[in-house]
């Protein structure tokens, strides 16, 4: 039987919370920057907030499987699972910039049922649970009502590898929408679910990048799939995008052909 939506929120929540003070003691501070086999940086940062959150959800969900970035996969994925990111946003947090996130989702039988964006240096805890809401530090949020993709804000996040691995695709998207902002990482999606902005076009993600923003999007009322309208699952290719309304959602699928 699954474990109580309620009682999950709550333990993401808190888990979330009190992991941030791991990343903050490092933050704009002095430590070691690592290259992993893809070239993308690490830090102690990123592997000791992992295994606080990996700790602590063990001590309250022992039967659950873990997918985290820094140390794979712990027990079955089949079932009730978290998928954690430790630190969306690594080349932001060693420069000093402070739009890096954390993330965590749950998923029951493949399905996301909650999603997470915390944001250590803002203190801002973005949840949602599909069918029940979302919220901002504690506060209901909800996705904007734009319908006209001539009207919507776009951003554009990872656009240096959008425009190098699809240059024709990139100049569409670059022309539409009403305004449009070149970004990286997570906090955009958690602003299309509160409401600041209307879409996010994101790029070459993994499963722990995409996975965790489905609950807290949908649970706004927004849609979030691949660029070709499809479901997102452990097995998509991480080209994604997620929009405030249906209306966007179809109105931006065209442009994002290959």
């Amino acid at each position: 039987m699954s474990t109580p939506i309620d009682q999950i929120r709550d333990a993401a929540i808190r888990i979330a919370e009190e992991a941030s003070a791991v990343p903050m003691s490092y933050f704009r501070a002095s430590f070691t920057v690592d290259s992993k086999a893809d070239e993308s940086p690490v830090t102690i940062a990123d592997r000791e907030t992992e295994a606080f959150i990996r700790k602590a959800l063990g001590e309250s969900f022992p039967d659950h499987g873990i997918l985290g970035e820094e140390f794979g996969i712990s027990g079955s994925l089949d079932g009730e699972t978290w998928i954690v990111d430790p630190i969306d946003g690594t080349k932001s947090f060693i420069t000093g910039y402070p739009l890096f996130g954390m993330l965590m989702g749950y998923l029951d039988g493949g399905e996301p049922r909650l999603g997470l964006v915390r944001m250590p240096a803002l203190n801002e805890t973005y949840v949602g649970i599909p069918g029940q809401g979302a919220t901002l530090n504690g506060k209901p949020i909800q996705t904007a009502k734009t319908t006209e993709l001539g009207e919507a804000s776009v951003y554009i996040n990872e656009p240096d590898g959008i425009r190098r691995n699809h240059p024709d695709l990139f100049e569409r998207i670059w022309s539409t929408g009403g305004t449009r902002r070149a970004a990286y990482d997570c906090y955009p999606h958690a602003l299309v679910a509160s409401g600041q902005i209307d879409i996010c076009i994101d790029f070459g993600l993994q499963p722990y990048d995409y996975l965790p923003l489905i609950g807290l999007i949908e649970a706004a009322g927004g849609i979030m799939t691949d660029w070709d309208g499809n479901k997102l699952t452990m097995e998509s290719e991480g080209h994604v995008v997620a929009a405030a309304t249906p209306e966007l959602h179809a109105a931006i699928l065209p442009s994002l052909k290959r």
